[in-house]
């Protein structure tokens, strides 16, 4: 018997040691990307404002590097944050742990190359060396065109300074050790002609990173394959609310099969009408994480665009209640 002891209690100190080592392994060597660029990006009246249209409107950069007001429906800018971070993520949110948003006028970039900045946005990598939990999709604008990064880091770098020093964010283990292996070189593909409409509605949506959101995901936050924009994912509000995402695929019922053009384009404009008042929200009450006051930015034919190839999107049947109260609420 002390035999058998003896022996379980080596391999247990070999698994502990075997652990040990795969976790310096993954210290050491990750994350593995490639080293930032020697980039100098113009900042042309041209660059900025298409950086402008993109950061507020497409991509909405701003939405979560801004403080929002969800005292009012679907969360609009409060005045005086835009772009200086802070806004907070953590575990009552359905987080593996506490992230935060970062400052990103020039007083939170002003230590970052554009190279460097380029890197981080496209690879998750800062100029540290450290693998940022993905809550800012990075693996989505890796794909994007690169003079469409390079006009964001231009739009951004003109942002009015706001003092905003931004707490470290800091994964629960062991997603601590998990998240350096994700970053990876960026992809970037050309954006394609405004001509291709399915193609570039496409592009579109990778851009403003619609997958993350719209689809199923499992406990880990991984997107259930084949279920991609059938919606139904959770959001959960400090409250105790749950807010799911929309079905975004073609089918009839329970997705935007049934929309016409019109409808789908007049879904986001309507929160551009000079008449129109974002209505006050109470704890507990419906609200939307959806920043629709900045899609209803977007051209109307980009959003003609997202509709062409939306679609495209084979339907996939997924009734989703869209809101939940706080349990107590309910009862």
């Amino acid at each position: 018997m002390k035999k058998i002891f003896k022996v379980l209690g080596y391999l247990l100190g070999a698994f502990v040691i075997l652990i040990v080592c795969g976790v310096a392994f993954v210290n050491f060597t990750f994350p593995k990307v490639s080293p930032a660029q020697d980039l100098t990006i113009s900042h042309s009246p041209d660059r900025v404002a298409r950086g402008t249209y993109l950061a507020n409107h497409v991509t909405v950069c701003i939405d979560c590097h801004s403080a929002r007001d969800f005292s009012q429906l679907s969360g609009p800018i409060a005045p005086g944050t835009f772009g200086s971070g802070g806004d907070r993520f953590d575990q009552s949110m359905g987080f593996p742990g506490v992230f935060y948003a970062r400052n990103i006028t020039p007083f939170g970039i002003s230590d970052y190359t554009d190279g460097e900045l380029y890197r981080l946005i496209t690879t998750g990598v800062t100029n540290e060396g450290r693998a940022m939990f993905p809550l800012m999709p990075y693996g989505y604008y890796g794909k994007m065109d690169p003079e469409d990064i390079y006009d964001i880091i231009a739009y951004i770098r003109t942002l009015e300074p706001i003092e905003n020093e931004i707490p470290d964010s800091k994964a629960d283990f062991p997603v601590s050790i998990i998240l350096k292996t994700i970053p990876k070189d960026a992809s970037p593909q050309p954006k394609p002609a405004k001509t291709d409409q399915v193609a570039y509605g496409k592009y579109l949506m990778n851009a403003a990173a619609c997958m993350d959101c719209h689809s199923p995901v499992d406990a880990q936050g991984t997107i259930l394959a084949g279920k991609e924009y059938s919606g139904g994912r959770e959001f959960a509000f400090p409250d105790g609310s749950v807010v799911r995402s929309a079905n975004l695929t073609n089918d009839e019922n329970t997705g935007l099969g049934s929309w016409s053009e019109g409808m789908f384009v007049e879904r986001f404009k309507q929160y551009l009408d000079s008449g129109y008042q974002l209505p006050k929200v109470q704890p507990g009450e419906f609200n939307t994480i959806m920043p629709w006051t900045m899609y209803a930015g977007m051209e109307e034919d980009d959003l003609k665009a997202i509709y062409a190839y939306l679609k495209t999107v084979e339907p996939i049947p997924n009734q989703v209640v869209k809101f939940s109260p706080p349990e107590a609420s309910s009862e």
